[in-house]
């Protein structure tokens, strides 16, 4: 599946592309606008490249999600671009898409960085967001302020209403949700679970945690090690799970550093 994506730099043709090159990839009902502002942090020395995952943003639509295939899909992407070897930037479901890359094609990720997830099974932690997006798509939405006086009833963060709104686009009258909510939702026990590959990636490897989030515990440091024996952690305090977005300065500065 080919995905929907934006490249920077790429036009640059004193840039060795393989060795300066940098995917994006976003996390769960979200799109690839997410990591803009790491991608304008990156864009003066790296070609950077954000995507929309499948039934996300722009990219195609399919009934199935698995993260093999996910990653699959990334590769080719790169294919297309006659890009061989690149790092790896992910988020969340993006980072479990990223880490599952470098499993299943080591020899082809130069450093992986991965915000605020590890390669674990993770508890139901969105029922109540599927409940409030069902609700959403039930009805005619004219404007994003009845999306978001709909979405309060389920949801109370007005940081996670103002995330989901982001997906949303006009089609017509009315208001529509980029991503692919049925497709989603039946592959959720997939997306929460565990990475289902047996490889390692040996190569430079940062996770980067919000302290305020419980994503990554000290307890998933065996697991993390297991499959990225060359991991650091580096945690930004007071920020949660959208790291990116509350602390951009720092997030921006350690990517930055990690990727030089």
């Amino acid at each position: 599946m080919l995905l929907n994506y934006q490249k920077i730099n790429l036009h640059h043709g004193k840039m060795d592309i393989n060795n300066k090159c940098i995917f994006l990839i976003h996390g769960l009902f979200g799109s690839l606008s997410n990591l803009a502002g790491l991608a304008n942090a990156l864009r003066e020395q790296y070609h950077v490249i954000s995507v929309d995952l499948r039934n996300h943003g722009g990219s195609p639509h399919s009934a199935d999600m698995s993260y093999q295939e996910m990653a699959n899909d990334l590769f080719e992407l790169a294919d297309h671009l006659h890009i061989k070897n690149f790092s790896i930037a992910g988020h969340s479901m993006g980072g479990k898409v990223a880490m599952t890359c470098a499993l299943l094609q080591p020899q082809r990720i130069n450093k992986l960085l991965i915000a605020d997830i590890a390669p674990i099974t993770y508890p139901d932690k969105h029922s109540e967001v599927f409940t409030a997006l069902q609700a959403l798509q039930q009805q005619p939405i004219k404007n994003r302020k009845a999306a978001d006086l709909l979405l309060s009833r389920y949801l109370q963060s007005a940081e996670v209403r103002q995330f989901l709104l982001k997906s949303l686009r006009k089609q017509g009258d009315n208001y529509q949700l980029q991503f692919n909510l049925a497709a989603i939702q039946e592959n959720y026990q997939a997306i929460r679970s565990g990475l289902a590959t047996d490889g390692i990636f040996n190569k430079e490897t940062l996770f980067i945690k919000g302290a305020n989030s419980d994503y990554i515990q000290p307890q998933d440091q065996a697991a993390i090690l297991q499959l990225f024996p060359n991991a650091q952690v580096k945690v930004i305090a007071n920020t949660g799970h959208w790291l990116h977005a509350e602390k951009p300065k720092i997030f921006n500065r350690l990517a930055w550093q990690f990727f030089s």
